[in-house]
């Protein structure tokens, strides 16, 4: 199992560690702060330092509890070796805060739209694109929902993350608000919560900002209808408080 440091702490940019196993160009550490592919989100890339040799991280997946780092340009890496990853900040900030504002979204017509929310979506560096099952969604009614986006998270609500025991997720209505994500907490013995004071509660495994006010401000760069219970939305973010 591969310790999460990203969990402990999403600002982490540097961390040491110790090479378990390498396959080829994959590399597994005993921890990382590097974060994988998952949840819609795109993962981290960066830098991993082994016997004063720097190599490039290009991707990084995981299956189950390890997590593999893809590097570009083998140097000799050998099990039990010490190892400094760097991650690329500027990616990693940019998906935290496409990140919180997709759920600060969600959160939004959740709470205020009763006919349907987000089915799914990508998140990029400079992008997010969310799938909403809402029959009357239009254009008009999409920028309304990215306005009161906007004035939530210029209100200043704190995001933080937690982890509950199975039993308290599933007693918890709505904290998966997808079918494989209700499923997902069905399998696991504990279940990470995150949580955007007084607005949004829900199961996610992925990385945020701790404040609404750092998201910045949306833009709703585009919109479609997909069918009659498929709309999809991309937005934009300008820059970060």
């Amino acid at each position: 199992m591969t310790v999460k440091l990203y969990w402990k702490d999403a600002y982490l940019k540097e961390f040491d560690s110790v090479v378990e196993r390498v396959d080829g160009n994959i590399v597994v550490l005993r921890e990382t702060a590097f974060y994988p592919t998952g949840g819609g989100v795109l993962n981290d890339t960066g830098t991993l330092t082994v016997n004063g040799t720097g190599c490039r991280v290009a991707d990084v997946t995981k299956e189950g509890d390890t997590i593999f780092h893809h590097i570009e340009g083998v140097p000799q890496i050998n099990a039990g070796d010490s190892a400094h990853g760097e991650i690329d900040w500027n990616r990693r900030y940019s998906l935290m805060r496409y990140h919180t504002a997709v759920h600060l979204m969600d959160g939004i017509v959740e709470k205020s739209y009763q006919n349907g929310g987000i089915t799914g979506g990508t998140i990029f560096p400079d992008r997010a694109r969310m799938d909403f099952a809402m029959e009357n969604l239009n254009r008009e009614l999409a920028q309304k929902i990215v306005d009161e986006t906007n004035s939530a998270a210029n209100e200043g609500h704190k995001v933080s993350s937690k982890m509950i025991s199975r039993d308290e997720a599933l007693s918890m209505p709505n904290l998966a608000r997808t079918e494989p994500g209700r499923k997902l907490i069905e399998s696991m013995p504990e279940v990470r919560v995150v949580e955007i004071e007084g607005i949004d509660v829900q199961s996610d495994g992925g990385l945020h900002v701790a404040d609404t006010k750092e998201i910045g401000k949306l833009f709703l760069s585009k919109f479609e209808n997909k069918g009659k219970h498929s709309k999809r939305i991309e937005i934009t973010l300008g820059e970060s408080k």
